[in-house]
């Protein structure tokens, strides 16, 4: 089908691809995949830029990219694929499958107080809890410091050098930034999520989705690392405005920590058949990996008037908008500053990637670059430029 019979202009569509021409001329990004799919068709799929600009490699719809927190939405489907077979319950608490979650405290600091006392938690942080960012666990990475992150900080939690066992079991032993279930903050949650599924399972995190998810849909391009034999389609920053190349994951050996929570790689075409996946219901070409009503429930919002992550001053989700289960749900059409339909779910990664799944319109956009500088500007970008191509 044409994008005009998908009820896209194609004259509209090239500004797509325009605006990330200009972007590889300004030197801000090396190159993008970028792919919309209305109605299960392809309305648009374009390569623009560099592979490996230092390479002199052309971008290719097949390059494979550093995903990042799109691990999340996957790791979470393998969650609730144990949950429809009875193996673990949402409201199960952490500590049942990780012993060192028992007994977790809550940093409190005093206003204008630097002092750190810690108060025992009122209730177990849940699975459900790890789902949506409930948990009390946070980033040390991002935005400013306060007195959880200086601990995970000090504590190095954020390497990658131990195993998932050790820094899952090093995380719950440390003080939680927030009470269990009351306040949303973006953080190691479905890293956490990621061993629970191990010891559920009996199986390492990346055998599972391998078996349950990836390898049912075919997708044979998603995984923690890149083999040897496709190193050439690993998709490569360039240089930032300070000239400094952007430090990116390594991704070319198997690596010793499986991140849950931002590790895997992934393809245009392989990302877009798991999000065909989710919109259809749970099946594509009759592989069921999921129910229609928990694919319904996941991408519901599941906070509610619970407390955002303001203390930063900032909510990372944007006005209007909640978390489900692995996913950003957008709320209503406007308050946002991004274009959009109430019940849009998505979700994005550190070097630059996007998705977002319209079921509306029954559309999906998905958008692949590797410049962690620049993610914001061209998810807001690419945003837009999608549904003004929008005309039927």
């Amino acid at each position: 089908m044409t994008s005009d019979s998908l009820g896209f202009s194609a004259e509209r569509l090239e500004r797509i691809t325009t605006a990330f021409e200009a972007g590889v001329a300004q030197g801000r990004i090396g190159g993008a995949v970028a792919a919309i799919l209305r109605h299960g068709e392809t309305a648009y799929f374009e390569a623009v830029g560099y592979r490996d600009k230092a390479a002199g490699d052309a971008m290719a719809k097949d390059a494979i990219f550093r995903i990042y927190s799109m691990t999340k939405p996957i790791v979470s489907v393998a969650a609730m694929i144990l949950a429809e077979r009875g193996q673990m319950l949402l409201m199960d608490p952490v500590a049942k499958y990780l012993p060192s979650f028992s007994n977790q405290q809550v940093a409190v600091t005093e206003p204008g107080s630097s002092d750190l006392k810690l108060e025992r938690i009122r209730r177990p942080a849940t699975i459900q809890d790890l789902l949506r960012h409930t948990s009390g666990l946070i980033y040390d990475q991002l935005f400013e410091t306060t007195p959880v992150k200086r601990l995970y900080r000090e504590a190095e939690i954020s390497t990658t050098r131990e195993t998932l066992a050790e820094k899952v079991d090093r995380l719950g032993r440390l003080p939680l930034a927030h009470q269990p279930g009351e306040v949303f903050e973006y953080g190691y949650s479905t890293d956490v999520l990621g061993r629970v599924i191990e010891i559920v399972t009996g199986q390492t995190l990346d055998a599972f989705i391998k078996a349950e998810i990836t390898g049912p849909l075919g997708m044979a391009d998603t995984g923690f690392f890149v083999p040897p034999a496709d190193h050439h389609r690993l998709a490569e920053p360039v240089a930032d405005g300070t000239g400094k190349l952007p430090k990116l994951r390594k991704v070319t050996e198997p690596p010793l920590m499986l991140s849950g929570g931002g590790g895997m790689v992934s393809t245009a075409a392989d990302y877009l058949r798991f999000s065909t996946m989710l919109l259809a219901g749970g099946a594509l070409d009759g592989t069921r990996i999921l129910g229609r009503k928990t694919v319904a429930y996941m991408t519901t919002d599941h906070l509610g008037a619970r407390r955002r992550d303001n203390s930063t001053g900032r909510y990372l989700l944007g006005p209007g908008h909640g978390f489900g289960l692995g996913f950003s749900i957008r709320l209503t059409d406007g308050e946002s500053d991004m274009p959009g339909s109430a019940g849009d779910y998505s979700w994005g990664g550190l070097a630059g990637t996007q998705f977002w799944i319209d079921p509306k319109e029954r559309l999906i956009a998905l958008m692949l670059i590797q410049q962690p500088n620049e993610f914001t500007d061209y998810w807001r970008l690419y945003r837009s430029l999608v549904y003004q191509a929008l005309v039927a």
